[in-house]
């Protein structure tokens, strides 16, 4: 039986490259999986263990991946979902994580963090109100993918759903339940939010409905948004029939705010939510909701990731929504 001894040694007896048997030992999808099988029942024959660290220091790789929180996130339940899929994801592929997150004081973390040397790549969840920061940083480091939203001509890799189709779907189907006073509940300055908002006042406009949507601007980082939809709900010269809300956490607020008002759901005021989060099976009423896909949106945000890092190209894609029917509405 040959020895081996280190990398080259297994090279050798499978007659590869020394880094084609690094990169199937470190289970990478970029080689095909019978050459990965081969190479791996190999090294278990031999006893070889890849030196992890021996290999970062010889190709000058961190094995880590940064991903990062904008300091105002539209929803955190629904980023807080996302990150644990990615969490198994890279720990699937052998590579470790570092969470950062901004500071409303350091308006050039995303360049920092990029260059200090102790990540490979970076996920972003969420563009928050930072996309010409994203954008100035994806035109010279293209180890950067982002959750959130796409527009045309957009430098940076992202993945994630079409909100504006979302907001249609969340409208159309109030509509279709009789609602004539929609209400919108969200930050419409968040590119995310906004394309979601402007998906549901073009469904309220090809069904000619007289009164337009109204825009309930809660802000990202309100502390109390349930005390602030309490407020609007007893202030407003018209009451909503239907609620949508930019996300599942705003929704669930709603619910309690319209309760504590003395509001039935959905027999006086319908309400819809965005994400799709598993907490809305067990609101009362149960939380209708536009859901997003977590399961494939952390796979595509991998997938993009490990892409960039080899230096191939890898586009952006958006993921189309669906309707999840529930109680509320």
């Amino acid at each position: 039986m040959h020895k081996v001894h280190n990398l080259q040694d297994l090279a050798n007896l499978a007659g590869v490259s020394a880094s084609t048997v690094s990169r199937a030992l470190a289970d990478s999808p970029l080689l095909p999986s019978a050459t990965r099988e081969r190479i791996k029942h190999l090294a278990h024959q031999h006893a070889f263990h890849l030196n992890v660290t021996a290999r970062n220091l010889r190709i000058r790789r961190t094995a880590r991946v940064a991903v990062a929180i904008p300091a105002h996130m539209e929803s955190v339940s629904f980023f807080s979902s996302l990150l644990g899929r990615l969490v198994d994801g890279l720990a699937a592929r052998g590579l470790d994580l570092l969470l950062a997150r901004s500071h409303s004081d350091q308006p050039d973390w995303l360049e920092a963090l990029a260059c200090s040397g102790r990540v490979d790549g970076m996920i972003l969840l969420g563009q928050s109100d930072q996309f010409a920061r994203i954008e100035k940083l994806a035109a010279r480091y293209r180890a950067l993918v982002v959750w959130g939203a796409h527009v045309p001509g957009q430098i940076h890799c992202s993945v994630g759903s079409d909100n504006h189709l979302g907001g249609e779907l969340a409208a159309r189907h109030l509509l279709e339940k009789g609602c004539q006073h929609i209400a919108f509940l969200g930050d419409p300055t968040s590119l995310e939010i906004g394309q979601r908002l402007a998906g549901a006042r073009a469904a309220v406009a090809r069904a000619e409905i007289r009164d337009a949507i109204q825009v309930i601007p809660q802000s990202l980082d309100s502390p109390t948004p349930h005390q602030d939809i309490f407020h609007y709900l007893n202030v407003a010269p018209t009451l909503p029939d239907g609620i949508f809300a930019a996300s599942d956490l705003l929704a669930m607020n709603a619910l309690k705010a319209l309760r504590d008002c003395g509001l039935s759901v959905p027999d006086d005021v319908r309400v819809i939510g965005f994400d799709g989060l598993a907490l809305g099976q067990i609101t009362v009423p149960t939380l209708s909701t536009i859901r997003q896909d977590l399961a494939a949106g952390a796979a595509l945000l991998l997938d993009r990731l490990e892409r960039r890092m080899a230096g191939e190209d890898a586009t952006s894609v958006i993921m189309p929504p669906c309707l999840q029917v529930r109680l509320s509405s």
